[in-house]
């Protein structure tokens, strides 16, 4: 298979001239670069980032731009160390600014995404340290082809099924792609012509790796049938980007009414047409994961569907990253899994502050009678009183009602999210009896204000 590609690639060198002048019209013209502009370079050494090194040199060379080479070691085969010295003495040579980075060892994640990972928080730290203008990748025509088949075949969204962007805005930076418009045979061309050092990754060789396996045989077969085949998909991409943002105008109404500080509310949600809610829930997905939509299939916007129709008041699913959406009764909240458990017991005097960010307090007087509202009689409890969170088996003695209830009963009919309950407040006495759920409901132990009582707490 290494042979029969390598000599296709001969093949298509001789036939391809200099067709990188049309990255440079963009940065020049499109993009538009402009002095003192700062630009941090993801170069792994390889034909395509040194090919876009040589272009930003040039342009260095009429406009003073400030290029930062950020370089990051794998370490997954023997020959990167030496690639590392080789551009960081490319880098040396032609006063640049190199940095770089190795990564010591992996987790039991997807390696091609926990690289990816990797690199991009190493690159995004690199943005804030010089306060780039830009991030600058060497992903290529070819590249673009590949992510569009790889998501149909996969399932996506429709901005997944786009690809990628040449220009993503980032908020503080622009995260650019400027060979979008170029294949790899005409990178390679542009290094024989100018004589530009590389290294090449056997690994791309391999067909265990199943973007190698789509660019080993889907593309030659594409390109048999139309060597300017990637000029199409860089339509196909554009014009869905632009469809994509014209639904999204109207989707953006929408999303407003029923998506905020990540939760659903699915009142409202089932109140939308169908399309309107599948599109939202794509678009929560994209926000969520930006530009990393490799990793989120139909599957996913699947589980979400299946959590909304769910008969249960509380249930929830996990979606790559650890990303967690919760159902609790009529919301659905989207955040990260990792969530430290919380478990306190607080001797309660006058005042305290809660993990919850609530708080209870000891107050002179008040008109409410509600449940934020807690007053006792000293005689009734055995000093000092506790906050504590709830403990299994906990049941709460009840006015009127002979017996007890359980906290989780409570909970439930309360309607409490079941991701809240575990750090609610308990207000419990010396003997661990329950006096109070602040907020939620009072025990026998508590006062009516017609009552004789001592002490007046209040839940803020």
């Amino acid at each position: 298979m290494e042979n029969i590609l390598l000599e296709f690639h001969k093949i298509i060198l001789k036939n391809n001239g200099d067709k990188m002048q049309r990255v440079i019209n963009f940065l020049e013209n499109e993009l538009i670069l402009k002095e003192n502009d700062v630009i941090v370079l993801g170069n792994s050494y390889g034909p395509d980032s040194m090919a876009l090194l040589n272009v930003l040199l040039n342009i260095r060379k009429k406009l003073n731009i400030n290029i930062v080479v950020a370089h990051v070691n794998h370490n997954l085969r023997k020959e990167s160390a030496k690639e590392k010295l080789d551009l960081e003495k490319y880098c040396l040579d032609n006063n640049l600014i190199f940095e770089s980075m190795i990564i010591e060892q992996y987790g039991d994640d997807n390696f091609h995404n926990e690289a990816r990972n990797i690199r991009y928080n190493f690159f995004e730290d690199l943005v804030r340290k010089y306060n780039a203008n830009y991030l600058f990748t060497a992903h290529h025509g070819d590249d673009l082809i590949e992510t569009i088949i790889m998501r149909i075949a996969r399932g996506s969204t429709l901005k997944g099924y786009s690809g990628f962007s040449k220009i993503v805005d980032m908020g503080n930076y622009k995260l650019v792609r400027p060979l979008i418009y170029v294949t790899k045979d005409e990178i390679v061309a542009y290094n024989e012509k100018n004589h530009i050092k590389y290294a090449v990754d056997k690994s791309n060789f391999k067909d265990k790796y199943t973007r190698n396996r789509y660019r080993h045989v889907i593309l030659p077969f594409l390109k048999g049938e139309d060597p300017n085949v990637h000029e199409k998909f860089l339509k196909f991409s554009t014009t869905l980007e632009e469809y994509d943002q014209y639904i999204n105008e109207e989707i953006n109404r929408s999303i407003k009414k029923v998506y905020k500080d990540k939760k659903i509310d699915l009142i409202k949600y089932n109140e939308l047409e169908p399309l309107i809610q599948k599109k939202i829930i794509y678009n929560i997905l994209e926000d969520i994961y930006k530009d990393d939509l490799m990793i989120i299939n139909d599957n996913h916007v699947k589980l979400i569907k299946m959590l909304i129709k769910s008969k249960k008041a509380n249930a929830y699913i996990y979606l790559p990253h650890n990303i967690k959406a919760v159902k609790a009764y009529d919301v659905i909240t989207i955040s990260n899994g990792v969530k430290e458990s919380v478990n306190y017991e607080i001797e309660l005097l006058d005042y305290v502050n809660l993990p919850n960010g609530h708080s209870i307090e000891k107050i002179e007087s008040s008109d409410s009678n509600d449940n934020s509202i807690c007053r006792i009689s000293n005689s009734d409890i055995v000093y000092p009183l506790y906050v504590r969170t709830r403990k299994h088996g906990d049941r709460m003695k009840l006015k009127k009602i002979n017996g007890s209830k359980r906290l989780k009963d409570i909970f439930i009919d309360a309607k409490i999210p079941l991701q809240e309950r575990d750090t609610w407040p308990i207000v419990v006495d010396s003997c661990d009896n329950i006096i109070w759920i602040p907020g939620i409901k009072k025990s026998k132990f508590t006062k009516q204000k017609n009552e004789s009582y001592d002490i007046i707490l209040r839940y803020d």
